[in-house]
């Protein structure tokens, strides 16, 4: 029996210890459901929508612990602020928001300080959107609000944290004040959203104004900041939701100091058009020395290449006759080596077939001998070519047939290009492929819609570079063939002026810029694959 017992007491402690275990399992916290509700204001002093507003100092009070995230960038203070107010604390949590200002208020003006996404609780980082604290220097709270939406005039998708300007139409204001001080109201995107409001305005007429604002001063700066603008004044109270445009300017001309960048060469960069642009150097130079004026494709630069020799200075004149604007320039000479020619295909390995193949040299051309040149094809044939020497853009073409699933060796032998300075080329060699049609797919756009002429049509990768082209003057087919696979977009340019290129507008001459739309989605071409898509162009 004593037997039994100790088994029996034995079996009963086990099934104890199994049982206690199971509650221990079941009862362990799980942390229950995520946080996902934002902090909540509870309380402000003074009151949110306070009037005769005379403190310095604004409390926010939360319902939990709360930190501020990247709030040199989110908040804005409308009207702006000549000091920005100081907000604490910062790095730390804190139930308690404060607000020190700075600076002398306006008598009788509305103003709003909006945290945009600021504001965030401590534990999940949910964040109160958009709060904003709202208060008059007078006696009433201007009510009036002004709605509109951001676009980017050439590329697809417009920047992030773009600034809303309006300025009062008064005495006081001109064009030119956007380039001088801030707005009587401002609003910011952030970086969430194209659409903006503008609150807690007061009835009148006013200039609507859109910046890329990167030196983040409330005020426009052509060499740095895209903007857009209303063509007509603003009204207020008003029902519109207003479009704008945001471009970039061709700068106003002007001429930074130029640099001295190698033993032959000398860099002038410039703002604004170049057409009328000439450099003179203003020093004595020998005659024995080779001097040329080379324009650095696709960029605002001059390149003053010369053949080296001892000088300590050199003097040099730039004249734009467009302007009759006329500067001196002194450059100081170093120790440098001299640039070496240098020649780069444009392709490498894979050539499409309507592509144009051509070879750029790093030092300006001056002489080509074509009987030089050896090409043929994988069965040692040789193909007909021509050849042209584009000065312009420093580069030599070819021309050749291109046929599919055939491979091309070009051959370059010594001698064959000559620089500016007599310098020439060692032996290169290129081997090219065509790949076979299979390889590549065909897209043909059915265009409708609000349709004008001429156009370009652009297809496009993902970040806008251009893939191909067709210049359209009428009719509604457009044909890309041989595509090589991927993922495109289509932008289609109107061209106003017909120069076969996007012309971009002019905030003084109030002049928006030519017209660009985007098919709505991403194309995908596939290999050995006929696409045929209908493009219904809207009215913007």
């Amino acid at each position: 029996m004593t037997i039994i017992r100790r088994v029996l007491s034995l079996l009963f402690l086990v099934l104890a210890i199994f049982v206690f275990l199971q509650c221990a399992r079941r009862g362990t916290p799980s942390g229950g459901p995520k946080d996902i509700t934002p902090p909540v204001l509870i309380k402000t002093e003074p009151l949110n929508l306070s009037t005769d507003f005379k403190d310095k100092k604004i409390r926010l009070y939360f319902d939990e612990y709360v930190r501020l995230e990247d709030v040199q960038n989110q908040l804005i203070v409308s009207p702006p602020l000549k000091y920005n107010p100081q907000i604490s604390p910062q790095g730390v949590a804190s139930k308690v928001i404060e607000i020190q200002i700075k600076d002398t208020l306006e008598e009788n003006t509305t103003y709003t300080i909006n945290f945009g996404q600021s504001i965030v609780d401590n534990n999940e980082g949910n964040p109160n959107r958009f709060l904003t604290y709202v208060f008059s220097t007078g006696s009433y709270i201007d009510s009036l609000s002004v709605s509109g939406v951001v676009k980017d005039a050439f590329n697809r998708e417009a920047d992030d944290f773009v600034s809303i300007l309006l300025y009062e139409i008064d005495t006081t204001y001109t064009d030119s004040t956007v380039y001088k001080r801030p707005p009587n109201y401002i609003t910011n995107t952030l970086d969430s959203t194209n659409i903006f409001t503008l609150r807690y305005l007061k009835e009148g007429r006013y200039a609507m104004i859109a910046i890329k604002d990167n030196g983040k001063n409330n005020i426009f700066d052509q060499t740095e900041d895209k903007i857009g603008f209303i063509q007509d004044t603003v009204v207020l109270p008003a029902d519109t939701v207003y479009l704008l445009n945001l471009f970039k300017e061709i700068p106003n001309y002007s001429v930074p100091p130029p640099t001295y960048a190698a033993a032959n060469k000398i860099i002038f960069g410039y703002y604004g058009e170049e057409e009328k642009l000439t450099i003179t150097p203003l020093s004595s130079i020998p005659d024995s020395i080779e001097t040329l004026v080379a324009k650095v494709p696709e960029k605002d630069t001059l390149n003053f290449w010369f053949t080296p020799f001892e000088v300590d200075s050199l003097i040099f004149e730039v004249y734009n006759e467009q302007e009759n604007v006329r500067d001196t320039f002194t450059v100081k000479t170093r120790k440098l080596l001299s640039d070496s020619l240098m020649l780069y295909p444009s392709h490498r390995r894979e050539l499409n077939f309507q592509d144009d193949f051509s070879i750029t040299s790093s030092i300006p051309i001056k002489a080509v001998d074509s009987s030089k040149i050896v090409f043929f094809n994988k069965d040692s044939v040789n193909i007909p070519y021509s050849i042209s020497l584009d000065s312009l853009m420093n580069k030599i073409d070819f021309d050749f047939a291109k046929e599919p699933n055939e491979t091309y060796s070009l051959e370059l032998y010594p001698n064959i290009v000559k620089d500016i300075f007599g310098n020439t080329n060692d032996t290169i060699a290129y081997r090219l492929s065509t790949g076979g049609l299979a390889d590549f797919g065909n897209l043909r756009l059915n265009l409708e819609g609000d349709v004008s002429y001429p156009m370009l049509i652009q297809l496009t990768d993902k970040d806008g570079k251009l893939y191909r082209e067709v210049y359209l003057t009428e009719g509604n087919l457009v044909e890309f063939n041989t595509i090589k696979p991927d993922q495109y977009y289509v932008r289609v340019i109107f061209d106003n002026n017909a120069n076969k290129k996007w012309d971009t507008g002019s905030y003084l001459l109030k002049k928006q810029p030519e017209r660009v739309a985007y098919y709505p989605l991403q194309i995908e071409v596939r290999a050995n694959w006929e696409l045929e898509q209908t493009f219904s162009i809207n009215k913007n």
